[in-house]
């Protein structure tokens, strides 16, 4: 059985932080607006059924999972349609758009950087991803994770230092 308020509360409470951070990852706001509306929606179905130890993780997580599943999606309607990227077109104008050069350079860094996120310890991805995707302060991650600000600082660092390694960068 669960406290449907408590849920409640803490989706309503973390919502603006969550949309920053799927901003961060998909780069559109009413596209992380709608994400974050259906990861309510699994995140609400799956506390009817089983107690969550880290319910806002487990929440950052479906989040984190629905913009990389929309990533995924897109790649596969470019391959479908090439010429046809709509969500493309929408972003970018004729005259500023990013050269094709530009647009697989950074294609493929973002994919080395998603990889790289894979492969770090849970902790350390999540304190990365709230600190420089969702725009939080070390203290608020610390209190998140329930460690000091200091190991959150030290968290933060060694996720950028292997996502920095992971692309060859100095």
């Amino acid at each position: 059985m669960r406290d449907s308020s408590k849920v409640l509360h803490l989706f309503v409470t973390h919502r603006s932080a969550l949309i920053d951070y799927a901003t961060g990852i998909v780069g559109n706001r009413a596209q992380a607006e709608d994400l974050v509306q259906e990861a309510w929606l699994r995140f609400d179905e799956t506390t009817r059924s089983r107690h969550l130890d880290q319910p806002l993780g487990y929440l950052y997580r479906i989040v984190r999972n629905l913009a990389l599943d929309g990533h995924r999606r897109l790649k596969r309607e470019q391959r479908i349609l090439p010429g046809k990227s709509f969500d493309l077109a929408l972003s970018t104008s004729a005259d500023h758009g990013p050269t094709p050069e530009r647009v697989a350079l950074y294609k493929d860094e973002l994919e080395a950087v998603m990889a790289a996120l894979d492969e770090l310890p849970e902790r350390t991805r999540i304190a990365l991803e709230m600190h420089r995707i969702g725009g939080c302060k070390l203290k608020d991650i610390a209190a998140f994770l329930d460690i000091s600000v200091a190991l959150a600082h030290v968290l933060v660092a060694e996720g950028v230092q292997h996502c920095k390694t992971r692309l060859g960068w100095p």
